[in-house]
């Protein structure tokens, strides 16, 4: 995951810097790296919008190995997530995974995760990568005797293959591809074993495989030999970010945060509101009562300025009334969008026109839902 402008908070890289175990693989495609979560990581090998539009029409495939991955298991492991994490585990069943969050006390995000659940005893949690040590630490801490939870961070590699021909791709390396979406199988491809998932973050039908790190550079490789002929791109986390905001999905420390909560970032619904237990509860439900003091919202460019992170939205008489959390140059759109925290009291609805302040300028922005690009998800 990357900022809403893929050079903006990855940074040029600084030792010692994680790597994915796919890292000479990247060198010799030529990818140019930047720093994310502590890993140094492909940001983009042929370029963004190239890579970003070979998702949205064909097929891309991302190494996101720097995301984070913890085993809780033993008697009990479902229960305890259940009663730890936002989401409700009773909605899906083993077999199934969930997006989910983990909040403080004060409803603030720790992170947003996604949960595999494979059975009442093991739950497989994939984190952001730099948080990945807090959610194991709060999730450890928090244990009963019966549960262990163990990071197993570099134990994993991460492939994310996304666009509308990915079921074709993994198809022709031998993968099962006909799951539904948040489904995920436990599969093996030339004889090792590889979860398959139904999941992404670009908006488009697409997977993200689990080999075991020593595993991923052959399913690499096959990967992008058999996906020669469906004009497949190794794709960075520079496309990653143009295809998450397209959609309007949020990144955690932009769009939510431990200052930034699930109703005002308008994941309400990755909340089990009817559990008796989960961290954060009292204060969200005293929040969810009130009404939050401001809300994520969409913003789509009505001329040449494209939203960037901290710009401020102010009101026809130039007043501030919200900040921009992510934004960028859309790729299929051809123009700027971004999300933003715009305060409720301000009484702003979808389909009105404020403006953005870029660098001085007040540049005409309407306000609207996301996505902007219509989901493939499903």
């Amino acid at each position: 995951m990357t900022s809403s402008d893929p050079s903006s908070h990855l940074a040029a890289p600084e030792s010692p810097l994680r790597r994915s175990p796919l890292h000479d693989r990247h060198v010799a495609l030529g990818a140019k790296f930047a720093e994310f979560g502590g890993w140094e990581m492909p940001l983009q090998y042929s370029g963004v919008i190239d890579e970003h539009t070979a998702v949205r029409t064909g097929v891309g495939v991302f190494d996101v190995s720097h995301l984070g991955k913890a085993l809780v298991a033993g008697p009990g492991a479902a229960d305890f997530v259940n009663a730890t994490l936002s989401n409700d585990l009773g909605r899906i069943g083993p077999g199934k995974a969930q997006y989910t969050l983990c909040c403080d006390e004060s409803g603030g995000v720790v992170d947003d995760l996604i949960a595999y659940y494979f059975a009442e005893d093991r739950v497989f949690l994939v984190p952001n990568a730099s948080n990945t040590a807090e959610v194991v630490r709060r999730l450890a801490a928090a244990a009963p005797s019966t549960v262990q939870v163990t990071d197993k961070h570099t134990d994993y590699a991460v492939l994310a293959v996304q666009g509308p021909r990915s079921a074709e791709l993994l198809a022709a390396i031998g993968l099962p591809a006909d799951h539904d979406y948040m489904g995920f199988v436990e599969a093996e491809h030339e004889g090792v074993p590889v979860i398959v998932c139904r999941t992404g973050y670009t908006g488009e039908h697409g997977y993200e495989l689990l080999p075991k790190s020593e595993f991923a550079e052959p399913l690499w490789d096959a990967l992008l030999g058999a996906g020669e002929a469906l004009g497949v791109r190794p794709a960075g986390l520079g496309a990653r970010d143009t295809l998450r905001t397209e959609m309007g999905y949020p990144l955690h420390g932009q769009d939510l945060s431990l200052e930034i909560s699930p109703l005002q970032a308008r994941s309400g619904w990755a909340v089990g509101w009817k559990k008796p237990a989960f961290w954060g509860r009292d204060a969200l439900l005293a929040e969810k009562e009130a009404g939050p003091a401001r809300r994520l919202a969409g913003l789509e460019a009505l001329d040449r300025g494209i939203p960037r992170v901290g710009m401020a939205v102010l009101d026809a008489d130039g007043g501030r009334i919200g900040t921009v959390t992510s934004g960028t140059f859309s790729p299929t759109r051809k123009v700027g969008i971004g999300l933003a925290l715009l305060d409720t009291a301000a009484g702003v609805a979808v389909g009105d026109e404020v403006t953005i302040d870029v660098r001085g300028r007040r540049s005409r922005v309407r306000v609207v839902d996301p996505p902007f690009v219509p989901s493939h998800v499903r």
